[in-house]
């Protein structure tokens, strides 16, 4: 953070990776199914991106869409996909789990913190999720994670904005940082930074990219209705990324 910030870029490929890199990221959060919110990715995706980039790759450890509610089995899953991270380069983790009344898991978080040390780790956007979000920094504070993703419990940061400045009070003398997401653009980065007194924020900073495929079916799609067309895909814009990175030099 010799800038006085540090941006991390939400990846689900190596192009993207490497287009985050090429752009000015300090971090990587790599993922798949970036349409649910981020899921795990593979291990041969960390395994290639790890080989392609410099900067520090945090791994998605979440096992399906959906809430963050997870039965016993789910749990193993998370713990086995811990491992492996670790076991294949991963520089830190981010995940999340709540109680069904909306607070931090602090038992499973526990357990799934003490497989992921000695790894730095994120809890993620199940933040905004929760019942009470003062009360559940205090508890992820005390539990250890070294950063909260929040959009302040709202669509975007920059809706968000009101809360993400009490948050950023609690945490005056921070044992964790509070890392911003949800929305971020060229148009808004200045202001959310400004509002929130950040050190670091977190974005995707895509673009969509033309298939090179020359036959198409329109008849048929790969995933659910509401899926990501097929012939269309999204990765992390270097200018975006460039122009970001630019604009928060300029504020902190």
């Amino acid at each position: 953070m010799d800038d006085g910030f540090l941006m991390e870029v939400c990846v689900d490929s190596v192009e993207s990776a490497v287009n985050a890199e090429r752009g000015g990221a300090g971090r990587i959060e790599l993922c798949a199914g970036l349409v649910e919110g981020g899921t795990t990715p593979s291990m041969g995706l960390l395994q290639v991106v790890k080989q392609c980039v410099r900067v520090p790759v945090f791994v998605m450890i979440r096992p399906r869409g959906g809430d963050f509610l997870y039965s016993d089995r789910e749990v193993e899953v998370m713990k086995a996909d811990i491992r492996l991270a670790k076991l294949h380069g991963a520089d830190g983790l981010v995940f999340g789990a709540l109680t069904e009344d909306g607070r931090i898991d602090t038992e499973l978080c526990t357990a799934l913190l003490a497989v992921c040390r000695p790894l730095p780790v994120t809890f993620h956007r199940a933040f905004d999720m929760v019942h009470d979000p003062m009360v559940a920094l205090e508890t992820l504070i005390s539990l250890g994670f070294e950063r909260v993703l929040t959009s302040g419990c709202d669509s975007s940061a920059l809706e968000g904005l009101s809360l993400i400045k009490r948050l950023a009070e609690q945490v005056s003398v921070p044992a964790a940082s509070l890392l911003y997401w949800g929305g971020i653009t060229e148009r808004n980065l200045q202001r959310i930074l400004e509002g929130s007194t950040a050190s670091e924020f977190h974005c995707s900073a895509r673009s969509a990219r033309d298939s090179g495929m020359k036959f198409r079916n329109p008849n048929v799609t790969m995933g659910a209705s509401f899926s990501a067309p097929e012939y269309s895909i999204k990765v992390a814009d270097v200018a975006k990324v460039r122009t970001l990175n630019a604009i928060a030099k300029n504020i902190l």
